[in-house]
């Protein structure tokens, strides 16, 4: 496993298990799936409505829990210092944990600034071992990077080789953010499975597409959290750090890059309106 250190000297895995968009019914016997697989960094949230089937697979996997890191997200309903502060405890309750790993504000919605004075503080009170942002613009983070009292370490972002964030990188490299991905495979958009450079290029090394462009986020000095609910691919998915990709190589994939979202726009009008919709709930 490879490890990138955050700006705190906390040591963050770069490949990890997402659980977006898994049912809490599927929850605990994925992770535990993950965790046999040899995953040790999990990724939830409030918004997926499963932190409490990430708890219980932790409690039963026989892992000591500080091998595992764990990340959770603040959603945007819980903004605000106050309803922060008390939606962190739930989570932690939810999880079956003294502490989160890695704890973010999900959305730039909201009085995020509140949401993180919470984070700040429970950071000081070690609920929270790291602490950081998703789904931040440039314009965003370097808002918050000047104005918090301690910076986020952190910044989770839609990254994929159709949207591979050149401009944001170079931004939290800038503040010293490390950069996350979510949705490494753009959840299948834009024919990613049957994309003909990655499928070349995978070709070389006997590997899958899904295994390519996880390593060539990774060798981009990505944190990635691929999700899936069938235990053969999730082993594929770990299997990626046994070759490397070439500098040629590398550079197709960088070629691939649209430079914008196969999803949506924080900056979109509707977007803003669908989120922050949720944000009442």
């Amino acid at each position: 496993m490879n490890y990138i250190t955050l700006k705190n000297g906390v040591k963050m895995p770069q490949l990890g298990y997402g659980v977006y968009q898994v049912s809490p019914e599927e929850c605990a016997r994925c992770v535990l799936d993950a965790v046999s697989v040899g995953y040790r960094s999990i990724d939830t949230a409030q918004a997926y409505y499963n932190e409490e089937g990430v708890g219980s697979a932790i409690k039963k996997c026989g892992i000591a829990r500080g091998e595992l890191f764990l990340t959770t997200k603040v959603w945007i309903s819980n903004a605000g210092y106050e309803k922060a502060k008390r939606s962190i405890d739930v989570s932690l309750k939810k999880l079956g944990t003294d502490y989160i790993d890695l704890l973010l504000i999900h959305q730039p919605f909201g009085d995020y600034y509140g949401t993180y004075r919470a984070m700040e503080e429970a950071y000081r009170a070690g609920k929270a071992r790291a602490i950081g942002v998703s789904n931040f613009y440039p314009d965003r983070l370097v808002d918050i990077c000047k104005f918090v009292d301690i910076p986020p370490m952190v910044n989770q972002v839609e990254t994929h080789v159709f949207q591979q964030q050149k401009a944001a990188r170079a931004v939290m490299d800038k503040y010293g953010v490390a950069h996350e991905s979510w949705g490494p495979f753009a959840e299948g958009r834009k024919d990613f499975f049957s994309n003909a450079v990655l499928k070349e290029v995978g070709a070389k090394y006997g590997r899958s597409v899904a295994q390519t462009a996880l390593r060539f986020l990774l060798q981009s000095g990505v944190i990635v959290i691929p999700k899936s609910t069938h235990k053969e691919r999730m082993a594929e998915n770990f299997n990626v750090f046994d070759f490397e990709l070439t500098a040629d190589d590398m550079n197709k994939i960088a070629a691939l890059d649209e430079g914008q979202s196969a999803f949506f726009s924080h900056y979109d009008p509707q977007t803003v309106e669908y989120l922050t919709s949720f944000g009442k709930q």
